[in-house]
C-alpha cells in the first residue's frame, strides 16, 4: 500500500456511510478555540471511564465498557471490564496518548510503531497523516500495512450520558490492509469528542466498508458504531 496523501483522502471520502438510521449521528454545538489552550489531564492509576456502545444501524445498545488505568510504567494499561464485570482486553499505550494495543476494533490489533489517539496538537488547523504496521492479536509474525490520516474538525460543545463537555472534533480517515486477502480497498471512517479535562474522549462513532477482490466496483458496508461517555472519575 502506497497512497499519496490526496488519492488516499479521495478514496475515503467515496466510502459510503449510514444514511435514514435510527440512531443519530451525534452533534455538537461549534464553539471558538478556547483560550488559553486546555492541557490533557495527565494519567494516574484509579482514572475511569464509563461507555455506552449503540449499533447506528438499528439503535439498539450493545454493551457498556469500563475503563480503568490500572498501571503507568513502561507502559500506560487501561483495564476493561463490560457491564457484567467480566475482564476485556486492555489498551495499551506505550506514552499518555500513543496506542500500541487498540481494543476498539473487532478485533485486537497491535501497531509497532504505536499511534496517537488524539491530536498532537490541540488546534482547529492541525492535520497529519501516520504510516505504521500493524498484526492481529495472536498472529504477530503477519504485520499489515496502516495508514491514518487525522485531522481536526473544531471545538464543540457536546452533551452526553455524562454530562456536557468542551471537546475537540476530529476526524480519522483509515486504510488499512486487510488479514484476508480477498479483502481490498478497506476504509475506516472515525469521527472522535476528545475532552482534554478528562483526558479522554467522550463521543466517538466509526464505520467502514471494504471491496472484494475481483469484484471491484461493488462495495459492503462493515457496521456502523456510536459510544458515549456515561460516566468518569
Amino acid at each position: 500500500m502506497n497512497l499519496s496523501r490526496r488519492t488516499f483522502i479521495a478514496s475515503a471520502a467515496l466510502a459510503p456511510v449510514a444514511c435514514g438510521v435510527p440512531l443519530s449521528y451525534e452533534r455538537g454545538i461549534p464553539i471558538a478555540a478556547p483560550k488559553p489552550t486546555p492541557t490533557v489531564r495527565p494519567p494516574q492509576i484509579g482514572q475511569e471511564w464509563s461507555y455506552i456502545k449503540k449499533d447506528v444501524f438499528n439503535g439498539k445498545t450493545l454493551g457498556l465498557v469500563t475503563e480503568r488505568i490500572s498501571k503507568i510504567g513502561p507502559n500506560i494499561v487501561i483495564d476493561r471490564r463490560d457491564q457484567d464485570g467480566g475482564m476485556l482486553p486492555s489498551e495499551i499505550q506505550t506514552s499518555w496518548g500513543m496506542v500500541a494495543t487498540d481494543t476498539q476494533w473487532s478485533r485486537l490489533l497491535n501497531f509497532n510503531p504505536s499511534l496517537p489517539l488524539w491530536p498532537l496538537e490541540l488546534s482547529t488547523d492541525w492535520s497529519k497523516q501516520f504510516t505504521t504496521k500493524y498484526s492481529v492479536a495472536g498472529y504477530s509474525d503477519s504485520r499489515l500495512n496502516w495508514q491514518e490520516y487525522m485531522s481536526v474538525q473544531g471545538w464543540e460543545k457536546i452533551t452526553v450520558p455524562a454530562g456536557e463537555f468542551v471537546a475537540l472534533r476530529f476526524q480519522n480517515l483509515i486504510n488499512y490492509e486487510s488479514s484476508d486477502a480477498n479483502k481490498v480497498d478497506c476504509i475506516r471512517k472515525e469521527t472522535v469528542w476528545f475532552a482534554p479535562q478528562i483526558g479522554r474522549w467522550v463521543a466517538r462513532e466509526a464505520s467502514g466498508s471494504y471491496q472484494i477482490q475481483g469484484q471491484i466496483g461493488v462495495t459492503i458496508l462493515e457496521g456502523g458504531y456510536q459510544w458515549q461517555l456515561t460516566s468518569c472519575k
